[in-house]
């Protein structure tokens, strides 16, 4: 397999990394607000945005692939947060099974 090359000079955007609340709100749901894990440097870009009715209420999702340097502790469903923008982690996965950099697939939900 072909390592994966990554300019580290491409990895320009300041990202938070935080975790979802996981506190019982004692009627079957979860409380509380994300939690800072790190701060990080990474590469953002956009993939796609798709036009979509959830729920009776219009949606845009937009599809972003996030390179950072690798980190064992990224799990789907955590959150990058970049210029106040939410991007929630659906995939996590190491391309070249190098432990160098992950690559998440991220969605951000627009209104």
């Amino acid at each position: 397999m072909t390592a994966m090359f990554v300019d580290p000079g491409r990895l320009n955007a300041r990202l938070t990394l935080e975790t979802p609340p996981e506190t019982d709100d004692g009627q079957g749901g979860i409380a509380g607000d994300w939690t800072f894990i790190a701060a990080l440097w990474a590469r953002i870009e956009p993939l796609r945005a798709v036009s979509a009715e959830v729920a009776g209420a219009d949606l845009a999702p937009v599809t972003h692939r996030i390179t950072i340097r690798y980190r064992s502790d990224v799990r789907h469903a955590m959150r990058f947060v970049h210029r106040n923008r939410g991007l929630v982690i659906r995939a996590v996965r190491d391309p070249d099974e190098s432990r160098r950099y992950l690559v998440c697939d991220c969605e951000e939900n627009r209104p």
